[in-house]
């Protein structure tokens, strides 16, 4: 009998395989809950750094780019926010 043959055999590779099976699952149905995003930053835009405007805008599938300027990462923040009355 050959090493695999053991190994298809073994009581433990079964239960392995059925525990990466629930991993996945489990994942997959509660992901967003298991793994939250990191929140929107608050306050004035004018007052976050270059990541807390990437972030937002990620957040929205806005696609900032690596190579957008502080100044370009705010004018968008600026035209897509929802002012709430």
């Amino acid at each position: 009998m050959t090493p695999i043959d053991n190994a298809m055999k073994s009581k433990n590779a079964f239960l392995g395989f059925a525990a990466l099976v629930v991993a996945a699952s489990t994942y997959i149905i509660w992901g967003s809950d298991l793994l939250p995003a990191e929140g929107d930053p608050t306050g004035n835009p004018e007052d976050w750094t270059r990541e807390e405007l990437r972030r937002w805008l990620a957040n929205r599938d806005l696609h900032p780019q690596s190579s957008d300027t502080r100044e370009q990462l705010l004018g968008r923040v600026k035209a897509n926010m929802r002012h709430m009355p």
